[in-house]
């Protein structure tokens, strides 16, 4: 299992990092990126540290930390300069919180997302086709994901992914332990937003290419 999506006591998450990460390699975790909350006010103490700690936590070799910053809640106008600034502070995956259909998020968030230097537009909800075409252009990865509500519109997703070549990956968007998940619930995450086994497997495929990225 690969999860590119978490968050830990830096922002809303339960856990502090150390034990994020003890209980993903509990659950069969390969390889792990700690993607925090972040806006203007936060950026510049929140990746410094995750970098410091990722580094640490990777040094026994159990499992791959990332360090990396969610992007949540800014306004649209504002998401390429710190998608930027999270890159130069040292995040390895940049993620931006997308228009989840259960948040009142700022119209024009996904489309800023995709015209931005990041990875992974998370829980996108009702992704319009022009994004979806910017996003496969750029190689800007849409996510599916195991989180309640956000998950709502992974169907949605999918499709809209299919249609225009944009490539997806599986993400939990862990706040608290029992959010982490199996390969096999995710496998069936996966399924029930209709993706077939040949595109589960290459949704798995996805993911360790963005880490094997992150470790160049």
């Amino acid at each position: 299992m690969i999860d590119l999506h978490t968050h830990s006591i830096f922002s809303d998450g339960e856990l502090i990092p150390s034990e994020l990460v003890r209980r993903a390699v509990d659950r069969g975790y390969r390889a792990l990126a700690i993607t925090d909350h972040a806006d203007l006010s936060n950026i510049d103490l929140i990746v410094p540290r995750m970098v410091k700690v990722c580094r640490q936590l990777r040094e026994d070799g159990t499992i791959w930390v990332i360090p990396g910053i969610e992007l949540t809640h800014v306004p649209p106008r504002h998401i390429a300069e710190l998608a930027r600034e999270g890159r130069r502070l040292g995040a390895e995956i940049v993620v931006v919180h997308g228009e989840t259909v259960v948040e009142p998020v700022m119209e024009g968030t996904n489309l800023a997302a995709v015209t931005a230097d990041i990875d992974i537009l998370a829980h996108p909800g009702l992704v319009t086709d022009e994004v979806a075409r910017l996003a496969a252009e750029k190689g800007i990865c849409f996510e599916i994901s195991t989180r309640k509500g956000h998950s709502l519109t992974n169907g949605h997703v999918v499709a809209c992914a299919r249609k225009h070549g944009v490539t997806l990956v599986l993400n939990t968007d862990s706040h608290a332990p029992g959010d982490l998940v199996t390969k096999a619930f995710a496998q069936r995450v996966a399924a029930g937003a209709g993706l077939t086994e040949k595109e589960i497997r290459g949704l798995f495929r996805n993911s360790k290419r963005l880490v094997r990225r992150c470790k160049m």
